[in-house]
């Protein structure tokens, strides 16, 4: 099975931000550290828009994404900051190369 990245684009209600991030880090490090499909989890926040936060997440197939959905982390994450969210979009992409420094 190929590679697996997903991008998400968080669009936050206003004043949102301090309690998403709190939120979405506490997934990211969680998705990362117990889930052994997840090989990558970043929260980015564009310059200049304080109520955008970008995730970009891979993992080692879609089944490791499908398993991280059903994650109590990930459960937990969205039940509790779907009031922070005034919209979502996500894009799934096919990992073809990672980029190494």
């Amino acid at each position: 099975m190929a590679d697996y990245a997903i991008l998400v684009d968080f669009r936050l209600k206003p004043g949102a931000r301090g309690a998403f991030r709190r939120l979405i880090d506490d997934n990211a490090r969680a998705s990362v550290a117990r889930e052994p499909g997840c090989r990558r989890f970043d929260v980015l926040e564009p310059k200049g828009e304080d109520d955008r936060i970008v995730l970009y997440e891979i993992y080692d197939d879609r089944a490791a994404f499908d398993a991280h959905m059903q994650t109590d982390h990930f459960l937990s994450f969205d039940r509790d900051s779907s009031d922070l969210v005034a919209a979502k979009s996500v894009v799934e992409f096919a990992l073809v190369l990672e980029g190494s420094g």
